[in-house]
């Protein structure tokens, strides 16, 4: 036995010095995407990137991370929203947006459930329903619109093609039902939500804010 640990102890090491190497690229990337972030991003998205209610929303917050993939944060650095404060950063190149990304996981506490949330069905309901549920809830926030801070709401622009060209209708779906933490978006399905909409009338709504995108 005492011959096989000998044997094995260099291989054990290697894999130590390769994980050890890994941890510090890891890194390397996440305080580079720290300080572009610092260059870039912060004037808008604030330190920490907590955002601005009002102004430019939170990119470190959990549930928008854990709902958001890699390809959606890349493509909003990259083409930024047209229509609204954010500008594209397509100069910053894929690496340096990658890195950005990488800094923004960073702030992760919950799982990565992007893959799965994109995965979900599209939306299919009746639009004129849609129409009046997001003028009953969603307007209060995000502007009769949906012109987000544009129109002096708290909430950002859900109603800009910018936005609904890169979001899936899970993404969308997720986000109304359990809402994010520590921000005015509240949750809108269940007993315990700001209104226990049912999964149907939430397709609505989603169905309704792809006409705004045309």
């Amino acid at each position: 036995m005492m011959y096989h640990i000998r044997y094995l102890y260099p291989l054990f090491a290697l894999f130590v010095f390769a994980g050890n190497q890994a941890l510090a690229a890891e890194k390397a990337v996440i305080d580079q995407g720290k300080q572009l972030y610092a260059q870039n991003c912060v004037f808008c998205h604030q330190a920490d990137a907590i955002g601005k209610p009002g102004f430019a929303p939170s990119l470190s917050n959990p549930d928008f991370l854990s709902v958001a993939s890699d390809k959606f944060l890349l493509s909003t650095i990259r083409d930024g929203r047209p229509g609204t404060g954010m500008p594209p950063f397509q100069h910053l190149g894929r690496d340096k947006g990658r890195a950005i990304v990488a800094y923004l996981r960073s702030f992760s506490t919950l799982p990565n459930r992007a893959t799965q949330i994109d995965a979900q069905p599209d939306a299919h309901g009746d639009p004129r329903l849609g129409r009046q549920w997001f003028a009953y809830i969603c307007s209060t926030c995000h502007g009769p619109n949906g012109d987000g801070y544009a129109a002096g709401g708290t909430g950002t622009a859900i109603g800009k093609a910018g936005t609904l060209n890169k979001v899936s209708d899970g993404f969308l779906r997720t986000t109304i039902k359990e809402g994010r933490s520590n921000t005015r978006m509240l949750g809108f399905s269940g007993p315990e939500a700001l209104a226990n909409l049912s999964d149907q009338e939430i397709d609505d709504i989603i169905v309704y804010l792809r006409t705004l995108a045309r």
